[in-house]
C-alpha cells in the first residue's frame, strides 16, 4: 500500500486572485478558454494519474469551483444548467479535469447544508475544493461536542488537490450502532474534515479516468465538531433552486457531454479530410455518413433531455415550490435523462471508435482515451441500474433503492 503526500491548500487559492469570475458568461468562457490546454495536457494527466498543480490552479482560476455559491456570500450562483454547460466545457477538454472539476465545485452546494457560520469559517475562499465519498462506510462514535470518525473509503475524486473531504459514516454510541431520527435501525451523517487530517492511499490504476486521482482515502480517530456534519434533508442556510438534496448530481451530465461531442469533433474533422486511394474519400463513405448522424441525433436528443429536466426543476423550484410540486414523469426524468447521458455517450463513442477501426486502438489516439474514460465513468452510481429501479419504482408507487437521486430523503410521495 503506498500513500501519497499531499500539501494543504487552506488559501484556496486561484491563479487570478483578486479578479474572480462573478457571472455565468463569464466562467463558462474561462472555461471554453482552460479546454485547449487540458487537452495537450491530456497525455500527461492521465499518466500521472491525478491533475497537476498547475491544471489545478488554471481551473480554479476558471470560477468552476466557486459557481456553486450564492449571491449572499458573493458567489456567481450559477443554477444547474449552467453549472452543467461549463462542466461539458472542460470535459471537452479532459475527461479526468472535467470530473475533478464537477466533483470540487460541489463545495458551494455543500455549504447550505452547513450553518452559515460554520460554512465561512470553512470556505474562507470560495475557491477552495472538496472530494469524497457520500456513501457511509466509515464508522463515526458520538463523543461530547461532536464525532471520532475513521474509516477508509473509495473513489476521493481530486482529493490530492481537495481543501475539504466530506465522507459518509454510521453512527455509533458507546460502540452500538445509533438508530436514526427515522426509524431507520443505523443512522448514518456526511462528515466535514481538512484534507490535512486525511491520508490518501495511492489506489487509482483504472481502466478510465485516470486523471481524476480518485484515490482511497483514510481517516483515523479525527474529532469531528457538530457543526461540521451534515445530512441532506436538512438546509441550514440558503434557499432556492440549489437548496435541494440531490443539487450535487445535477451537473455530473456535463462530463459525458463533453466527451461526446470532443470525440464527435475529434472523428468529423479526419472524415471530412481523410482520403483513402483505394477507397476514396471517407466524408463519401456511406457507413461513415450514416454513422456520424446516427451519433449526432443520439446526441443532440440526450443532451436536449438532460437540459429539459433541469430547466424544468428549475422553473418549479424558482417559482417557490418544492420537488413534490414536479409531476412524476417531471421528477423522474431528471435521474432518468442523467443516466441516459453517461450511456448514450458510451455509445456514441464506442461507434466513433469502431468507425475509425484501427486508427483507434493506438495510444496516441485520443479516441483509446475517451473509450476508455466513458466506461470508467459508467460504473459509477448515477449511471447504473440502480437509478433505473428508482425510477421506476416511483412511477409506479414503489420503494426506490436510490431515493436520494430522485431528491427524496424521507418516504417516497407523489402528488
Amino acid at each position: 500500500m503506498t500513500t501519497i503526500r499531499v500539501q494543504p491548500n487552506p488559501a484556496g487559492k486561484s491563479a487570478l486572485e483578486g479578479v474572480p469570475a462573478s457571472t455565468a458568461a463569464e466562467i463558462l468562457a474561462r472555461a471554453k478558454a482552460v479546454a485547449p490546454m487540458l487537452r495537450e495536457r491530456a497525455v500527461e494527466i492521465e499518466h500521472e494519474r491525478r491533475l497537476p498543480a498547475d491544471v489545478v490552479e488554471a481551473l480554479r482560476s476558471t470560477g468552476v469551483f466557486r459557481m456553486g455559491f450564492s449571491r449572499a456570500w458573493g458567489g456567481p450562483e450559477l443554477d444547474s444548467m449552467e453549472q452543467t454547460e461549463v462542466i461539458e466545457a472542460l470535459s471537452y477538454g479532459d475527461a479526468g479535469a472535467g470530473w475533478c472539476a464537477m466533483i470540487g465545485s460541489d463545495s458551494g452546494l455543500y455549504a447550505q447544508f452547513l450553518a452559515e457560520s460554520v460554512a465561512k469559517d470553512m470556505f474562507a475562499s470560495l475557491d477552495m475544493s472538496t472530494a469524497g465519498l457520500l456513501f457511509p462506510t466509515g464508522r463515526a462514535e458520538l463523543v461530547p461536542g461532536g464525532y471520532r470518525l475513521t474509516g477508509r473509503w473509495q473513489f476521493g475524486s481530486g482529493i490530492t488537490h481537495a481543501d475539504w473531504v466530506i465522507s459518509g459514516a454510521f453512527v455509533y454510541r458507546d460502540g452500538k450502532p445509533e438508530p436514526g431520527p427515522d426509524g431507520d435501525p443505523h443512522d448514518s451523517k456526511l462528515f466535514f474534515v481538512p484534507r490535512s487530517d486525511v491520508e490518501v492511499i495511492d489506489t487509482w490504476h483504472t481502466t478510465g479516468l485516470a486523471g481524476s486521482g480518485s484515490c482511497d482515502y483514510a481517516i483515523t480517530d479525527v474529532f469531528v465538531p457538530t457543526g461540521r456534519i451534515v445530512t441532506f434533508d436538512t438546509v441550514r442556510n440558503g434557499e432556492g433552486p440549489l437548496a435541494q438534496p440531490e443539487v450535487h448530481m445535477r451537473n455530473m451530465p456535463g462530463v459525458a457531454l463533453g466527451v461526446a461531442r470532443a470525440a464527435l469533433d475529434h472523428v468529423r474533422g479526419i472524415a471530412s479530410t481523410r482520403v483513402s486511394p483505394v477507397s476514396g474519400a471517407m466524408a463519401d463513405d456511406y457507413r461513415t455518413q450514416v454513422t456520424i448522424a446516427d451519433c449526432e441525433a443520439d446526441f443532440a436528443a440526450t443532451r436536449h433531455g438532460v437540459y429539459a429536466a433541469l430547466r424544468r426543476q428549475h422553473e418549479v423550484l424558482s417559482a417557490g415550490k418544492a420537488l413534490e410540486a414536479l409531476t412524476p414523469n417531471e421528477r423522474a426524468a431528471l435521474p432518468l435523462s442523467r443516466r441516459h447521458a453517461f450511456q448514450t455517450a458510451r455509445s456514441i463513442v464506442s461507434r466513433l471508435y469502431d468507425l475509425l477501426q484501427t486508427g483507434s486502438i493506438y495510444q496516441r489516439s485520443p479516441m483509446d482515451r475517451w473509450l476508455r474514460d466513458v466506461n470508467t465513468m459508467c460504473q459509477h452510481v448515477v449511471a447504473q441500474d440502480r437509478i433505473l429501479q428508482s425510477a421506476g419504482a416511483y412511477l409506479l408507487g414503489g420503494k426506490p433503492s436510490f431515493a436520494l437521486s430522485l431528491g427524496i430523503t424521507g418516504p417516497a410521495k407523489k402528488d
